[in-house]
């Protein structure tokens, strides 16, 4: 037998190519502001047993009886007012987001390969996956979009990747990010943001309020151990922090309700309302938890949120656009991405 220094290394075989892959994963989107697409968009992301939970012998006729009737209706029109040329507003900030990420790692000499997928809806998580393998990636980072873990967003996303996993019989190694309420390079976008529209549009020095609104969540799944309204609350504070601005001059809020249950408070319409009777003359409304501008933020906080704290009494409102493609928030992913990817293959 010879020494093992003079026996010749195998041969890669094909597809083995040690590619590293980053998969940026985001809520997902209606294929078109339809009220067909809403209602196929809406059935995927109701009947997540992450989503709802309630026991579907409950939930099962309230959704196909009740919400998937009258709801992708009512939806079509809010849906319709903010789409683009491009499509919607979401889907194209997520691709545009994954491709500045793939040319900065490019710029810093790392090699690696950068995707995008939708939980609901397409491009699905699934599909990606499936392509990134094909393509030879033997390693491949989840990094969802939700900046604040909870189970119905960040452990459902981690579910459907590793539904697929179990299905196929070569899969890739895969590294999860579990969130980034806290990181130093998210919080320092959040403020860069915010800065750059005191710039633009000054900052007073008195009656005003910064809202940092956050998506809603049941509290009974708070109640059953969800981190997510923790995590919302510490970024809040880490960015008023950061900012410089007392507890006079900020507030967290929660959006989005949907059903008759309780959900988390404030609620950001019922603030939005009480600041306006206090006569609060300007109120700024920044969405931390939402990285990329949706129906959510343009519809419901910069359509209906203005109208509600304009009509109660106040006089100014602007909407703080999300990091959307931000270079400090490019960059912040890149940072974040390269500290999961830690010994694997980038150059």
């Amino acid at each position: 037998m010879p020494p093992p220094s003079s026996v010749p290394s195998p041969a890669p075989r094909s597809g083995e190519t040690g590619r590293t892959a980053v998969l940026l994963i985001s809520l997902g989107t209606p294929d078109a502001p339809t009220a067909p697409a809403i209602r196929r968009y809406l059935l995927e992301l109701l009947s997540d047993p992450r989503v709802v939970q309630i026991p579907r012998i409950l939930w099962w006729p309230i959704l196909h009886g009740i919400v998937l009737k009258l709801r992708p209706r009512k939806l079509a029109a809010r849906y319709a007012a903010i789409w683009t040329a491009e499509g919607s507003p979401l889907k194209w900030h997520t691709e545009m987001q994954a491709k500045l990420l793939h040319g900065f790692f490019g710029q810093s000499g790392h090699s690696v390969r950068v995707d995008y997928a939708m939980r609901y809806g397409q491009p699905s998580i699934p599909e990606v996956l499936s392509r990134l393998a094909a393509e030879g990636c033997t390693g491949i980072l989840l990094l969802p979009l939700y900046p604040q873990h909870s189970a119905s967003t960040t452990t459902s996303a981690f579910a459907a990747a590793f539904r697929w996993a179990g299905s196929v019989r070569k899969r890739p190694e895969l590294r999860m990010v579990r969130g980034f309420a806290r990181e130093p390079e998210y919080v320092a976008a959040l403020a860069a943001s915010v800065r750059r529209h005191w710039a633009a549009h000054g900052r007073p020095e008195s009656s005003y309020r910064l809202v940092m609104s956050f998506h809603g969540m049941p509290a009974k799944a708070v109640e059953r151990g969800d981190p997510y309204h923790d995590e919302c609350l510490l970024t809040g504070r880490l960015l008023a922090r950061v900012l410089n601005l007392d507890d006079e001059a900020c507030a967290v809020s929660f959006q989005s309700r949907f059903g008759f249950t309780r959900w988390l408070r404030p609620y950001t319409a019922e603030l939005l309302e009480n600041l306006g009777r206090q006569k609060i003359r300007r109120v700024d409304v920044l969405c931390p938890g939402f990285p990329s501008d949706c129906l959510e933020t343009l519809e419901e906080i910069a359509v209906v949120g203005k109208s509600l704290f304009l009509t109660a009494g106040g006089q100014e409102f602007f909407p703080i656009p999300c990091l959307n493609e931000n270079e400090d928030w490019i960059r912040a992913l890149k940072t974040l991405a390269l500290r999961h990817l830690q010994g694997w293959p980038t150059r």
